[in-house]
C-alpha cells in the first residue's frame, strides 16, 4: 500500500514538472513572437 502511495506520488510531482516547463517554454514562445511584431512595427 505505502509503495502504490509512494509511486502515485512520484508520478505525480513529474508530471507537475513536466508540465511547468511546457508552460515556461509556451510563454518564451509567445514572447519572442511579440518581440518579433514590435521590431517589424518599428
Amino acid at each position: 500500500m505505502v509503495r502504490k502511495v509512494f509511486a502515485l506520488a512520484l508520478v505525480a510531482g513529474s508530471m507537475m514538472v513536466a508540465g511547468c516547463n511546457t508552460v515556461a517554454g509556451a510563454g518564451k514562445d509567445v514572447s519572442s513572437a511579440g518581440d518579433a511584431v514590435s521590431d517589424a512595427a518599428k
